[in-house]
């Protein structure tokens, strides 16, 4: 039977108890919706209470398909009310963190209450699945790689942790929880979006950590050979995706080639102008500075990932830099701040994953700096300082640290790129406009995860195409979310079917693909929009930047021209 893991904070406790049978088929992000609308419906949360009170919860969960061998259904999700949106947020990530979960029996882990003393504590479960809070003061203040490096020193390598550094201690709403990698066990796995390490601070809690289990748990299945069936056939087509997919062989840099070519690649601020050199931050160079380094790519970040789409970046001297250098990094501290250094990015990045703070935040945050004077624009050695006094905790880093909309308020800017008080990621909305219609209706604020559609970029069309894939692709999302990775899903959903027959081999019931599209997909969706209005949002929260719709890009001399009728019956499934 699986478990869960109850954490008193304020008592500082930790039971152990069985997996709620009304859970027992959701996992992810429809678990976070679900369980989210449950407290509000039995009277535990207050759904307009402070994020960062007592009444709100932090949740961490696998995935739906936790504990089998079907490729990439090891993510973890983090759930709570974002201290940032103040709606629901589901924050996924990948690393060792959900494997090491399932195999302790392990579905969800809830942080409840805030601490009654002033004490730090991390969370450590065991080998024998014995789960304790320990004191943690000597770690307080500590980037996340010197914790890592002391949790190895005291439990050895077989461990995976999730932790908070100075961005998540001091409530910066724009700090992340940073998750070690597979293998590697670098902390460059992020539950990055919506100030989920915020809520972790409040907590007094400094870093969850779990070891590799004597005895793995071992799972019950409804009807095995069927799940396996099912499971084999779409692990063989993603492996075979996988051979010819630019993220697998590259990482996912190279979307650096398809959006600087087409004015998807937001520069200067999405501003829509042209950037010549992305080329600069692309596939040829980054390739280039692992070959002549000592980097490498087609890293998993979990055990049993056929993308393998991580990398290890070092710096000229050959010494180890950052990994899991991603796109959206690339994107916003790169063109969108008019820097072309790769070098210096791949500091920025380091930086922030040593803090514990979102590169998609700091990068838009930056370029509005940027805009508005605060730094000159392509100044890399500028923004390097601007980040060591969020970590530093002086200056201009206590708003930076709040994301890019408090910089852009603190400012006076013009033109601040956010949704539900989040920032845009690496893709101009006014040129692909699916994206658009996602980053504006989305529960979870303008996400990279959401339902990118790279559609037409050109005004006036595909209207209605755009708005189609952004609602079927927001469902699709919901589910891939609740049950493996989004890469992975890319190359699995041509046989979705498939999900149906493994959820049937796994816990029962009918190999009907509904209660996956229908039942993790729409209800989700739906659940997650329901628990926004009750937070207080409205049709008003689901719009673009004023800008959005009034400044043309440079690059395709398209606006962003979906009305809010249009947004209204988005989801009037």
């Amino acid at each position: 039977m699986w478990s869960k893991l109850v954490v008193n904070m304020a008592e500082a406790k930790v039971k152990k108890l069985p997996y709620d049978e009304q859970y027992l088929q959701l996992g992810g992000r429809a678990l976070i919706a679900n369980y989210f609308m449950d407290l509000v419906k039995t009277g535990k949360m207050d759904p307009r209470c402070d994020p960062l009170g007592e009444q709100n919860v932090l949740m961490f969960c696998t995935g739906v398909l936790a504990g089998t061998n079907f490729t990439t259904s090891h993510r973890i999700s983090v759930g709570c009310k974002s201290p940032l949106t103040g709606g629901i947020k589901e924050a996924s990530s990948g690393g060792y963190m959900g494997k090491l979960m399932a195999d302790q029996g392990l579905r969800m882990i809830t942080f409840h209450g805030l601490p009654s003393d002033a004490v730090m504590r991390y969370l450590h479960v065991d080998k024998e699945g014995n789960a304790q809070l320990v004191e943690a003061e000597d770690l307080r203040g500590l980037g996340t790689y010197a914790v890592v490096d002391a949790m190895r020193q005291r439990y050895g390598d077989a461990i995976s942790v999730a932790c908070i550094g100075q961005a998540g201690e001091r409530l910066y709403k724009a700090a992340g929880i940073q998750i070690t990698e597979f293998g590697t066990l670098h902390p460059c796995r992020v539950a990055a979006r919506g100030g989920v390490g915020a809520l972790m601070g409040v907590k007094g809690l400094k870093a969850v950590v779990i070891e590799r289990p004597s005895v793995p748990y071992k799972v019950e299945y409804a009807d095995e050979a069927m799940f396996k069936e099912a499971a084999k056939e779409l692990n063989m087509l993603v492996a075979k995706g996988a051979k010819n997919d630019p993220f697998h062989n590259f990482g996912t840099i190279s979307s650096i080639e398809k959006t600087g070519a087409n004015g998807i690649l937001p520069v200067e601020n999405f501003s829509g102008k042209l950037f010549k050199d992305y080329k600069k931050l692309g596939v040829e160079p980054f390739m280039q500075r692992l070959a002549e380094r000592g980097g490498c790519n087609k890293q998993p970040c979990q055990p049993g990932c056929m993308l393998q789409c991580s990398n290890v970046y070092n710096d000229a001297e050959g010494k180890y830099l950052t990994s899991g250098f991603e796109y959206e990094t690339v994107a916003l501290f790169g063109p969108n701040c008019r820097i072309n250094d790769l070098d210096k990015i791949a500091l920025m990045d380091r930086m922030c994953d040593d803090m514990g703070v979102d590169t998609i935040e700091m990068g838009t945050a930056c370029a509005v700096a940027m805009e508005c004077g605060k730094i000159p624009w392509g100044d890399a050695d500028a923004v390097i300082e601007l980040l060591a006094q969020v970590r530093d905790g002086v200056d201009f880093g206590n708003i930076l640290g709040n994301g890019c909309e408090a910089v852009g308020l603190a400012l006076g800017a013009k033109r601040i790129p956010a949704v539900k008080h989040q920032a845009l990621s690496g893709y101009d909305p006014r040129n692909t406009k699916g994206t658009g219609i996602t980053y504006a209706t989305c529960p979870q604020g303008a996400d990279h995860t959401a339902a990118l559609t790279m559609g037409r970029a050109f005004d006036d069309a595909g209207r209605a195409a755009q708005a189609y894939a952004s609602n079927k692709l927001q469902v699709a999302i919901c589910f891939s979310d609740s049950m493996m990775c989004l890469f992975a899903f890319a190359h699995a959903s041509s046989r979705i079917d498939l999900l149906g027959k493994m959820m049937a081999g796994l816990y029962g019931g009918p190999a009907d693909i509904t209660r996956v599209t229908i039942g993790l997909g729409v209800k989700t969706l739906l659940t997650e929009r329901a628990f926004n209005k009750l937070c207080g949002f409205t049709a008003e929260d689901d719009k673009l930047p004023d800008f959005m719709y009034t400044e043309r890009s440079d690059a395709t001399g398209s606006v962003f021209d979906i009305n809010p009728v249009e947004l209204e019956v988005l989801f009037d499934f």
